[in-house]
C-alpha cells in the first residue's frame, strides 16, 4: 500500500477532482450534520461561522499529543478555528467559538503544512477539521504538488458528515475521533446537537471501516488506524460505561482508546455556573481510575491512560498499553 494514502490518490488524479467537488459543495452546504444549506462560495456563514475561507487559530509542533503521534519531534498540528458543536465546556473557547485566528486561502494553508514538515514533525494533524473539509482538500492538493509526504491525522470531535469522510478515504492515515457523550439529552444539554451520539457511532464505525486497527511503524510512531479518545466527564461514568462498551463490542477490544482526565471547568461553564453545577469541579482522580476500570471491564486492550496537566506539554516515554 503508497504511503501516505494520499499520494496515489494524487497520482490519478482523484485527489484533485475530490477537492474541486467537495469545494463545490459549499454552494449549498452540507459538508456537516447541521445541513446549513448555506452559499458558503458568496462568504455565507451559518453554524460553523466559517465562509469561503478556512480560518486558522495556530499552527506548530504539538508535543501535547498522543505519545505515537508526537514522538520526538513533534505531531504537525493546524487548529482551525470556529466549530460545528457548541460544548458549554470547551477548553478552547477563544478557537472554537470566538474564533480567534485568521482566515487563510489554500496556499497559505498548503504552506503551513510544508513548514511543519520541515520542522521534522512527523504528521500533519488537522484539528476540528469537520466544517473545511473543502478548504482541506483543495489545499492538500498544492502541499502535495510542492513535496508533501506526511502523513494525515484527522482530529475530531465525531460531529462529521459521510460526505466529508467519503471525500477523505483513501487520504487520512490516521483518524482520531473523540467520542464525548452517550446520551442525546446530555449531548443536547452540552454539545447543543441531540443527534451527536448518534452520528458519532455512524462515523466512527466508517473512520475504523476505512484504515482499521491503529499500526505502529518504527520507534513506536503511528503509521495507519484509528485512535479514539473519550474525556471522562465529572458524575460521567455511567456515559463513559456506555461507550468504552459500544468501542469494544462494535469495533474489537484491539481498538486503541485514550481515556482521558482533562476535564477542568471552562468556556459556559464558568461563564454560567449556576446552568452547569455539576460541572463546575474538576474531575475527581477516582473517577478516571474507575474509568479505566470500566476500559478493561469493556476488554478492551490497547488503553491510553497518560495523565498530562491540561495547560502544557510534557515530555513522555513511548510505550503506554496496559
Amino acid at each position: 500500500m503508497t504511503w501516505p494514502a494520499y499520494l496515489a490518490l494524487h497520482e490519478s488524479g482523484e485527489l484533485k477532482r475530490r477537492a474541486e467537488e467537495a469545494v463545490e459543495a459549499l454552494r449549498a452546504c452540507r459538508i456537516c450534520p447541521r445541513d446549513c444549506g448555506v452559499d458558503r462560495l458568496a462568504d455565507r456563514k451559518m453554524a460553523c461561522r466559517v465562509g469561503r475561507r478556512a480560518r486558522v487559530s495556530a499552527h506548530f509542533a504539538h508535543f501535547g499529543e498522543e505519545d505515537c503521534l508526537r514522538g520526538y519531534n513533534g505531531s504537525g498540528t493546524i487548529f482551525f478555528s470556529f466549530c460545528n458543536l457548541r460544548c458549554v465546556f470547551c477548553q478552547n473557547w477563544e478557537t472554537s467559538q470566538e474564533g480567534s485566528g485568521a482566515e487563510v486561502d489554500a496556499a497559505t494553508l498548503a504552506g503551513m503544512m510544508l513548514s511543519l514538515q520541515e520542522r521534522g514533525c512527523h504528521n500533519i494533524n488537522f484539528v476540528t477539521p469537520e466544517h473545511v473539509v473543502p478548504q482541506l482538500l483543495e489545499a492538500l492538493v498544492l502541499a502535495v504538488e510542492r513535496g508533501l509526504r506526511l502523513p494525515l491525522v484527522y482530529n475530531t470531535s465525531a460531529y462529521d458528515s459521510l460526505e466529508s469522510l467519503r471525500w477523505m478515504d483513501g487520504l487520512v492515515d490516521l483518524y482520531m475521533p473523540d467520542f464525548k457523550v452517550w446520551r442525546p439529552e446530555t449531548a443536547v444539554r452540552l454539545l447543543k446537537a441531540a443527534d451527536y451520539p448518534e452520528v458519532a457511532r455512524r462515523v466512527i464505525r466508517e473512520m475504523h471501516r476505512q484504515v482499521g486497527q491503529l499500526v505502529l511503524g518504527a520507534e513506536g510512531l503511528a503509521r495507519r488506524g484509528l485512535l479514539i479518545r473519550h474525556l471522562v466527564m465529572p458524575g460521567g461514568l455511567e456515559e463513559t460505561r456506555e461507550i468504552l462498551g459500544w468501542i469494544a463490542r462494535e469495533l474489537g477490544t484491539d481498538t486503541y482508546v485514550n481515556v482521558m482526565d482533562q476535564y477542568h471547568p471552562d468556556g459556559r461553564v464558568l461563564r454560567e455556573p449556576e446552568r452547569f453545577a455539576e460541572l463546575t469541579r474538576p474531575l475527581h482522580s477516582h473517577e478516571h481510575v474507575q474509568a479505566l476500570q470500566l476500559a478493561r471491564e469493556a476488554g478492551l486492550r490497547r488503553i491510553d491512560e497518560r495523565r498530562p496537566h491540561p495547560r502544557l506539554f510534557a515530555r513522555r516515554s513511548l510505550g503506554l498499553w496496559l
